[in-house]
């Protein structure tokens, strides 16, 4: 578990206190805790669902090479595509 060491003020109007209060309180945790884990599960996504990026010039010879080259064999992604999906039973 990490100890948080940086305080983050955010302003809220006393719907949005109440409303996420509720959820913390449905989440069994402390309403500093909630806020603080979604808030980094929402920033996670946004950054995964980046759809712009920017390769360096330096970098690109070496990117074209790796977008290129032939795909691996990786025996257990070959091994986990070869099986039913549990779901599909």
């Amino acid at each position: 578990m990490t100890i948080a060491t940086q305080i983050l003020s955010v302003r809220v109007n006393e719907g949005e206190r109440r409303l996420l209060e509720q959820a913390a309180a449905q989440a069994r945790t402390s309403l500093s805790d909630f806020m603080r884990r979604r808030s980094v599960e929402a920033a996670e996504l946004d950054v995964m669902d980046r759809r712009v990026i920017a390769i360096p010039a330096a970098d690109w010879d070496r990117f074209e090479a790796w977008a290129s080259a032939p795909g691996r064999d990786i025996e257990g992604l070959r091994d986990l595509a070869a099986h039913r999906p549990s779901w599909r039973d």
